[in-house]
């Protein structure tokens, strides 16, 4: 009887497969860079367009108005900024007291807040019209504020900006005098008649 010889894979092989596995990393690497890229900017704008519709409703609940505004960041020495994705939905002004949990009595009545690192940590945010916006306990604003949340990548080049070399997918907050806010993609044209595509700006 012959004893039955047992084979394992040889250096050779091993080798060759480690250069497979790398040739198809080095393939899917960009692409994996711009998902990441890509789902940076969709926690962002996902935060964003929570916080607004947070605020709204909380104003016609309390019958009251309530503000929602982007800050610099949530410690103690915040300030509004229309640059950060930091926000603070509340009662009252929050500069310099973002820090303060959320609270009924305590200024500024705070009922919730967001990091701007949290699932975003390289997305960027550009507002028009400031950096609040207020809605009414009926809904709709409470004077100018935000109409517009614009949000891509610092690390690479929307679609629409660049149709050639922009490989992100930037996305945009559209708030209506209505208080409603929505968000669209800025490379979706707008088509006739505007409600054909919800995802048109």
């Amino acid at each position: 009887m012959h004893a039955a010889t047992q084979r394992g894979i040889t250096l050779i092989e091993l080798m060759i497969g480690l250069v497979i596995m790398a040739i198809v990393l080095m393939v899917a690497l960009p692409a994996f860079t711009i998902f990441l890229q890509n789902q940076q900017i969709r926690n962002a704008a996902d935060s964003a367009l929570v916080g607004l519709s947070l605020a709204r409703t909380e104003a016609v609940r309390r019958n009251q108005a309530v503000r929602f505004q982007f800050v610099s960041n949530l410690t103690s020495g915040c300030v509004l900024s229309a640059a950060s994705l930091a926000w603070v939905v509340s009662l009252a002004d929050p500069t310099s007291l973002c820090d303060i949990a959320p609270s009924e009595t305590v200024a500024p009545q705070i009922i919730q807040k967001r990091s701007a690192t949290e699932g975003a940590r390289n997305a960027a945010v550009v507002t028009t019209g400031g950096t609040t916006t207020t809605f009414s306990g009926l809904g709709v604003l409470a004077g100018p504020g935000i109409t517009q949340i614009d949000i891509s990548n610092t690390t690479g080049v929307c679609e629409h900006v660049d149709v050639v070399n922009g490989t992100m997918r930037c996305m945009r907050i559209l708030v209506s005098t209505g208080g409603q806010a929505r968000m669209c993609d800025p490379r979706v044209a707008a088509p006739v008649p505007p409600d054909v595509d919800p995802r048109a700006c």
